[in-house]
């Protein structure tokens, strides 16, 4: 029998535990995606999965925005939703952990995105579990990017719909002035896990993300070559905000994987989703550790 003192402490290590990112989880949440299908924005499915992540969410008791707008695509105008999930914090400081959960339309292929556009999403919905079991200093939102895919040919104009909307909206009300950093994953659940270190990217914190994953052990996941890459980062990066992608580019045997009918649940795996998930979760401890400065570029607008 338990006596008071013993109680607790066995409820403080369940909490604990609970407030871990779990792997197995987040790759649950990206099978029950992946299982609607090809995702393709303003489609049937992907309005199930909004409503699915929405559900999720509003089960964890997240206070839940959905934000609506109408992405201007070469196929004409189409109604797209990012979904963010808030919070709050005690600082008027924010940061943000974003990631897309459309997939690339295919005709003739059935692309379902496991790990490109399926994996950020079930990640997100994991890390919302792990936020809401802690009080935070700063303010936290996870974003879900509806129309991050080209719906033709990538271009400025033709991809990243929902981040290109959500920056511009978040500069004009004012939002992307609180912001002390922003962690965007894309294509985090590939089993040979090899992160590449963008150099669009914030370079403070990128170097900050790099000195975590080293210290929990992930340093050769996360690799000394680079590259530059356009994702959901960059609308943030040329207003002004320090941004990080999180991505690995080198899906399967000379990333043959990548946009094909090859991209399926069977080739992501929990381990990598764990690994992303640890670092991102420090990354955040070290960020509202040093008052929202570290990782912070204080030459930038």
């Amino acid at each position: 029998m338990y006596g008071k003192k013993a109680v607790f402490t066995l409820a403080i290590a369940v909490m604990a535990r609970a407030a871990d990112f779990n792997g197995a989880e987040a790759l649950a949440f990206t099978r029950r995606l992946v299982a609607f299908g090809p995702r393709p924005s303003g489609s049937d499915a992907i309005h199930k999965t909004q409503a699915y992540i929405i559900a999720e969410l509003k089960a964890m008791g997240c206070q839940v925005i959905q934000d609506d707008f109408t992405g201007s695509t070469p196929l004409g105008p189409t109604a797209m939703k990012n979904i963010i999930a808030r919070f709050p914090g005690k600082s008027g400081r924010m940061v943000a952990i974003t990631g897309h959960y459309d997939t690339k339309s295919m005709p003739g292929t059935y692309f379902v995105g496991a790990n490109d556009g399926g994996s950020s999403a079930g990640f997100l919905l994991e890390m919302a579990k792990v936020l809401t079991h802690a009080a935070h200093q700063d303010e936290i939102v996870l974003v879900w990017f509806d129309g991050e895919e080209a719906v033709a040919q990538w271009s400025d104009y033709d991809s990243l719909y929902g981040s290109r909307h959500l920056a511009e909206k978040w500069a004009a009300d004012g939002t992307l002035a609180r912001i002390t950093a922003l962690i965007n994953v894309d294509m985090i659940g590939d089993r040979d896990l090899d992160i590449l270190k963008d150099m669009n990217s914030s370079e403070p914190l990128r170097e900050l993300v790099w000195r975590v994953a080293d210290r929990l052990g992930y340093g050769k996941h996360f690799l000394r070559y680079e590259g530059s890459v356009e994702d959901d980062h960059i609308p943030f990066l040329r207003r002004g905000v320090n941004a990080v992608d999180l991505i690995d580019l080198d899906y399967g045997p000379h990333n043959s994987f990548w946009h094909t009918d090859q991209d399926t649940v069977d080739k992501i795996s929990a381990e990598s989703l764990q690994i992303v998930g640890r670092v991102v979760v420090e990354t955040l401890k070290e960020l509202e550790r040093d008052d929202g400065t570290a990782g912070r570029d204080h030459h930038r607008g």
